[in-house]
């Protein structure tokens, strides 16, 4: 199991809340299953100037080797900030994934084509 570390500053937190974020993070480990830790933070910046409440969620993960840092997702819906966080962390860990088992792009008729991708 993944071990979560959530800390939501500036706003009450919620089980509804804590439960939506560690679904998010365990859904991580489908693109990568070696991650060994997630700390997420969810706040409300001090020093904004918007008009109403823009929540912000920063997402560290550590992996073999490396740490994915996701910061500054900012929306007025938390949820929708949580899910654009994560969906910048699925990309970068896709990305360090492709790296780690050497997926190559092969150029064929100039488009980039994924190794194993037929047209």
């Amino acid at each position: 199991m993944l071990p979560v570390q959530i800390t939501v500053r500036d706003l009450p937190s919620s089980d509804a809340l804590e439960d939506h974020i560690r679904k998010k993070a365990m859904k991580l480990t489908q693109y990568y299953k070696r991650i060994n830790s997630c700390r997420v933070v969810v706040d409300i910046p001090q020093n904004h100037k918007h008009q109403g409440k823009l929540y912000s969620v920063h997402i560290d993960l550590t992996v073999p080797g490396k740490e994915i840092a996701v910061n500054h997702k900012q929306d007025e819906d938390v949820y929708v900030a949580i899910r654009d966080a994560f969906a910048a962390t699925r990309r970068q860990l896709d990305e360090y994934a492709h790296k780690q088992r050497g997926d190559v792009k092969h150029h064929h008729n100039g488009f980039a084509q994924e190794e194993g991708e037929n047209f």
